[in-house]
């Protein structure tokens, strides 16, 4: 491997330049992801509001292994991949989901598709995992979708 030096560079000022430019660029293209709070939506629609639409969400699973594997498995069983967002009804859902499902010691009931998606309530996937991962990833996807309206339709995808 070849190491360059920045003295060596001296009277080569177009190189600089274009180098100094690609540095610039990447600092400033991470300094957008940052600001933004590393948001991992994407629009998959065309040029609609992004409260409105289909997006998709990346869910970390390096962040949130209970609960990514359980998505994974509700998804694999025949659940939703998409989440319908209808914060209004997830009280709603979230009893329908949890009915006949008992609290157990140590653990969180974790639903698939979760309460705040028109997709949950009755016949929600129910898992006990870790309290921590539950309550971790419900405010991370919670902070995710904040600035989208209900009837947004969110795709998981579980990285």
């Amino acid at each position: 491997m070849k190491v360059i030096h920045w003295n060596s560079l001296k009277g080569r000022g177009n190189l600089k330049k274009k180098l100094l430019s690609f540095i610039t660029l990447v600092l400033l293209a991470v300094g957008v992801y940052w600001f933004e709070g590393g948001n991992l939506l994407t629009k998959t629609t065309g040029e609609n509001p992004p409260s409105s639409g289909q997006v998709t969400l990346q869910f970390p699973s390096g962040r949130y292994p209970e609960t990514a594997q359980h998505i994974k498995e509700a998804i694999r069983a025949g659940k939703s991949s998409i989440c319908t967002i209808d914060r209004e009804g997830a009280e709603q859902n979230r009893k329908h989901s949890l009915a006949g499902v008992p609290t157990r010691k140590g653990y969180d009931r974790d639903e698939w598709p979760m309460a705040m998606c028109s997709e949950g309530g009755k016949g929600a996937n129910v898992k006990y995992i870790a309290p921590k991962d539950n309550r971790g990833a419900g405010s991370w996807v919670s902070h995710q979708l904040d600035e989208f309206e209900d009837g947004t339709r969110v795709k998981f995808v579980v990285k």
